[in-house]
């Protein structure tokens, strides 16, 4: 997938992913392969400042623990991270269905005329 296709929806993709409970960072960008169908491979360079990011504006809370030696940072959803998340659903919803407007079909007896 471009990155570019990605631009403006990485926090959300990471929001939606948390939204079923706490996880560390590689278990968050394993998520997003899954979910994707291998689709969203995205680089910790990629998702590890975002998470910072959304951690910052109140979004995530990160907490460090430590598993099988390993130090860890493991995020979950704010409740402001839960309202922004329903608030990208709907932005997402809205985007889809005019983009699908003027992608989809055209109209019966609407074809594209020569060139």
């Amino acid at each position: 997938m471009k990155s570019d296709a990605l631009r403006g929806h990485l926090d959300a993709l990471l929001l939606a992913v948390l939204e079923s409970g706490p996880q560390h960072g590689y278990a968050i960008i394993e998520a997003l392969q899954e979910r994707s169908g291998g689709a969203l491979a995205l680089p910790t360079g990629t998702v590890y400042p975002a998470l910072r990011r959304l951690e910052r504006a109140g979004h995530v809370a990160g907490t460090w623990s430590t598993v099988g030696g390993r130090e860890r940072r493991t995020y979950q959803l704010t409740d402001a991270g839960r309202r922004m998340l329903a608030d990208e659903r709907s932005a997402w919803r809205d985007f889809t269905t005019t983009i699908g407007a003027v992608l989809g079909a055209p109209a019966p007896g609407r074809g594209v005329s020569p060139a």
